[in-house]
């Protein structure tokens, strides 16, 4: 089963070699057919601290690192 790849922004790059991702998704609601964002935070790993608040990032899943880690950090994704 392919590893899913998902887009965002990182939120915060405080901790060590761990950045918080927001990954933001669009969906039609079932019923009303109105466009709904929804938002989710990951916590990724970021081995050389290279990504700071603002830049925008493909997190791709891996096996539990930590705690609350089962991402990382793939690429800087183009704007």
């Amino acid at each position: 089963m392919p590893k899913r790849i998902l887009q965002g922004v990182v939120t915060s790059d405080k901790s060590e070699q761990t950045i918080t991702v927001l990954v933001e998704r669009r969906f039609k609601h079932p019923l009303f057919h109105k466009t709904v964002r929804s938002s989710k935070k990951y916590r990724a790993h970021d081995a050389l601290n290279q990504f700071k608040t603002g830049d925008s990032v493909r997190i791709q899943e891996c096996a539990p690192i930590s705690k609350t880690k089962r991402w990382t950090v793939v690429t800087e994704a183009s704007a």
